[in-house]
């Protein structure tokens, strides 16, 4: 029998390099069959422990429900990326009293102040297979009942597990929908902000070094999660008090070298690199690019309408930084794609497929199976393009909650397990406190000339492309123009209640004839835009159940076709709990350029220019000049170790994700990967696929002695 390989030569198909990287984001259920490798690179750890979701150290490991983040200390104390906290950090914060520019220290837990609404710590606690009761009778189905059947499925399986109170569940789909995972998870609902450098610190090079190599950035925050005296999940409340975990991580001030054993466990969003050719070709040929320049106006009219240093920038702070990643990160997409000529690769990886399906007539479905999906993958992008300017026409913040409560008022009428995802009664406190935190993420203006860009774009647009229930409800006509806009749209803001918060959470409980009647203009755009977005909503949902049908097979033809080659096939990632790993290692992403592994205290300085977002403390730079380095110098270096390299796979949803050296000790936190890796959501190539952690020993130096946070020090279990 040949032996299973961790890198998957089906996805990579480059020529061999030095230092490649290992290839994929494992479930903790497939650990068992990669233990040699992991012993082999270098983990110390028993590989099965790995996947004892309530052992150490997966036990400590949570999600931030778009981060990952773990347990540092046994009084609930949680350690993630500062981008990740930033949110709560901008919530707290007001011109006057800026936490973003200055940064935030409770000195006593007493001092915690509330996360932004919304926030959450999810603990995974257990993990069940339920694909036979999802799946069952589906196959003879029409695609709309496909997709209702599973959905309602999905729902009834959660329901029942968040009948334990205090969980929050999840139906995880597998496999392009071959297998399903029910993920059992503990909600925390009362998150507290604990500390956070000052941006100067934790964003310190901003826009210009993200996705960039050398960093030095110090990109970690410190959250507590709180329950109710009796330790059940409950609201924010002063008589809550710390969870205690079952397990914590220890903090390594020693840290690593070059070369050592990293891993990292965490939540990766999403990855495509099982999506067909069709869905490459339309999102590097027009998707990507097409939104990459709106990104690009986009950022410019928000810094426009919000003048740095105004409450509205604060508000917009949060918003700005995704824009500017998120465009950042489309260019390195795009370029990568360029690159390594993936739409050529990808025809080949398909070529090459069907070769092998045709090799044995027992394969046949397969085939048939493929050319389906190809020719419904060809649909989806059509599909894309042609609501794509309406989808940006309808941005606005007030319309979408709007929106959001219209369709609330619908769905109420409907028995609750009927209801839609997102407008079941488990979902109704989330839509409060995204109602609520509109207060300190909206500003008329701002929201505005966002609103004014996009309908600017979707005027151009060809008539097959134009909404004639959107144009009737705002007054758009063939012969509109972009100076014709403002005036149609004064009205929307002057005559709206929803800018205030009564109001809207008010609404709530209002049911359709409510909203039919009402004279607020962005209500009456909601009720006029409704039957449309079902529309919409039902052709996707058959799509989606057609989907259901084919992608299945074409995915196990992927796993049996590589399992024949001797290959692992791990599943794209899905903001469920995945483990990679690899070493400390620098790379060398091309010809003449050459990255080292760590950056040090001193790379600061150099990049200091006293101006954002080169603009470090005093306090550091005099410290850094002094070369008061303390415990944590790292000797090969000779200075204090500010972030690292390394060779693992992982994508967005992995920021906040612990790094563990060999013993399971926390040594640093993921936050970024490499301008030249980011296309690897799409394709992985192991000469250019980096990561990039804050060093836990510029983690404690920052604390130790720049902040003054030594009581956190002190509460964390720090090992030499």
């Amino acid at each position: 029998m040949r032996k299973i390989t961790t890198v998957a030569a089906l996805l990579a198909c480059v020529a061999s390099a030095p230092l490649a990287a290992k290839e994929g984001m494992f479930t903790p259920q497939q650990l068992p069959e990669i233990a040699d490798d992991l012993r082999a690179t270098g983990l110390e750890l028993d590989p099965e422990a790995l996947s004892d979701l309530t052992g150490f150290p997966m036990g400590a490991i949570v999600s931030l429900g778009g981060c990952s983040a773990s347990f540092v200390s046994p009084e609930g104390l949680v350690v993630t990326n500062h981008h990740c906290a930033r949110g709560s950090v901008q919530y707290n914060s007001t011109a006057e009293n800026n936490y973003l520019e200055n940064g935030f220290l409770a000195k006593t837990k007493s001092a915690e102040v509330p996360a932004a609404p919304g926030s959450r710590i999810y603990v995974t606690t257990a993990l069940t297979d339920v694909t036979d009761r999802v799946r069952a009778g589906t196959d003879a189905l029409s695609p709309t009942d496909r997709y209702d059947t599973v959905e309602q499925r999905l729902k009834d399986i959660t329901a029942e597990c968040e009948e334990k109170a205090g969980y929050r569940c999840q139906v995880a789909s597998f496999y392009g929908g071959a297998e399903y995972t029910l993920i059992e998870r503990l909600e925390v609902r009362d998150v507290r902000l604990v500390y956070a450098p000052a941006d100067s610190v934790g964003k310190y090079g901003g826009d210009i070094d993200n996705w960039m190599w050398p960093r030095h950035t110090g990109d970690f925050s410190f959250y507590r999660a709180y329950v109710a005296p009796d330790g059940s999940a409950a609201d924010y409340a002063e008589e809550n008090v710390p969870y205690q975990p079952e397990h914590h991580l220890k903090v390594s001030a020693s840290g690593l070298d070059k070369g050592d054993f990293v891993m990292v466990a965490g939540y990766p969003g999403s990855t495509s690199r099982y999506a067909l050719l069709a869905e490459v070709e339309n999102t590097f040929g027009w998707n990507y690019p097409t939104f990459q320049t709106l990104l690009t106006e986009w950022i410019g009219t928000i810094e426009d309408a919000a003048p740095a240093g105004s409450d509205a920038r604060v508000k917009y702070e949060s918003r700005l930084a995704g824009l500017n990643n998120y465009e950042k990160n489309l260019r390195g997409q795009i370029d990568g794609a360029r690159r390594v000529g993936l739409v050529d690769r990808r025809r080949a990886r398909e070529a090459e497929l069907a070769r092998w399906i045709a090799a044995d007539p027992s394969r046949a479905n397969y085939g048939t199976a493929i050319a389906q999906l190809n020719a419904l993958e060809e649909e989806s992008a059509q599909a894309a393009r042609t609501s794509f300017w309406y989808g940006n026409a309808t941005r606005p913040q007030l319309l979408g909650a709007a929106q959001r409560l219209y369709r609330l008022s619908k769905e109420r009428e409907k028995p609750n397990a009927q209801r839609e995802s997102g407008y079941q009664d488990r979902d109704l406190t989330f839509f409060r406190q995204g109602l609520q935190a509109l207060d300190r993420r909206y500003d008329p203006v701002v929201d505005k000339a966002e609103w004014l860009l996009f309908l600017n774009g979707y005027i151009q647009q060809p008539t097959a492309e134009r909404v004639p229930a959107f144009d009737k409800a705002l007054g758009l006509t063939p012969q509109t123009t972009a100076a014709d806009l403002p005036g149609l749209l004064d009205s929307y803001y002057t005559d709206t209640t929803l800018g205030d918060t009564e109001t809207r959470l008010a609404l709530m409980e209002a049911d359709p004839a409510t909203f039919e009647a009402s004279d607020d203009p962005f209500i009456e755009l909601a009720v006029a835009l409704y039957d449309y977005d079902r529309g919409l909503e039902d052709a996707a949902e058959e799509r989606a159940g057609r989907s259901l049908a084919l992608r299945p097979a074409y995915m196990d033809a992927i796993t049996q076709w590589q399992r024949s080659e001797g290959q692992l096939t791990y599943p794209d990632a899905n903001s469920t709990l995945r483990i990679t790993y690899g070493n400390v290692m620098g790379g060398s992403p091309f010809d003449g350029m050459q990255y080292l592994p760590f950056t040090t205290l001193e790379g600061i300085t150099q990049k200091d220019t006293g101006e954002e977002p080169f603009n470090a403390p005093q306090r550091e730079l005099d410290l850094i000049e002094a070369k008061d380095y303390g415990k944590y110098e790292l000797d090969s270096i000779d200075s204090v170790p500010v972030n690292f390299m390394s060779d693992l796979d992982v994508t967005g949803g992995n920021s906040g994700s612990a790094t563990l050296n060999a013993k399971g000790q926390l040594v640093g936190l993921l936050f970024d990967g490499t301008f030249e890796s980011v296309n690897s959501d799409w394709d992985f190539d192991p000469r250019t696929t980096r990561s990039i952690h804050v060093d836990s020993r510029y983690m404690l130096w920052v604390m130790d002695k720049v902040d003054g946070a030594q009581a956190l020090i002190e509460e964390m279990d720090i090992v030499e």
